[in-house]
């Protein structure tokens, strides 16, 4: 049965307590991030279900939020999730050909996960860093200037942090 510890319960409830009686659905946001880190970084039917009891909505509700915006995840994904922006400026400056490198170095195409769990990749919408181009977020950082020599540096570092952690 898929539940909040007691301590993400506890945050849940003080988030949801900042809304008005019946606007409980403005945490839905935060909730559903709350969710994602809770139950292994993605938002199954099961999880999406609670988070709509919590708020006391339809579940109908929350698929449309979690399905509409691409910081939810809606399947499993790797320990590391490359998230590699696409839209023009940084398409200008050779995001296309990023992607492409990544598919090759990985053998994975957008949307997929390698199949030792470790990488992910997906393309995204801008992540307002046009001036950084061409860019990816990985976990809560900015990857700027992307090169492949920068990539290879990237795929490295999170092999070895992911060795470590096993």
């Amino acid at each position: 049965m898929i539940r909040f510890s007691e301590e993400k319960l506890k945050k849940v409830n003080e988030l949801v307590s900042h809304y008005p009686e019946g606007k409980q659905k403005s945490a839905l946001l935060p909730l559903l991030h709350i969710a994602q880190e809770e139950f292994g970084n993605w938002l199954d039917v099961p999880v999406m279900d609670y988070v709509a009891e919590l708020l006391h909505i339809e579940p109908i509700e929350v698929y449309e939020v979690a399905t509409f915006y691409s910081m939810y995840n809606l399947k499993p994904v790797g320990r590391y999730m490359f998230e590699v922006c696409q839209t023009g400026p940084c398409m200008l400056r050779g995001s296309d050909d990023i992607i492409a490198y990544i598919e090759e170095k990985l053998g994975i195409k957008p949307g997929e996960t390698t199949p030792d769990g470790i990488f992910t990749l997906k393309t995204v919408e801008c992540l307002g860093a046009c001036g950084y181009a061409p860019m990816m977020q990985l976990g809560k950082h900015y990857r700027e200037h992307l090169t492949k020599e920068k990539v290879d540096r990237l795929i490295e570092e999170c092999r070895t942090k992911a060795n470590n952690l096993n």
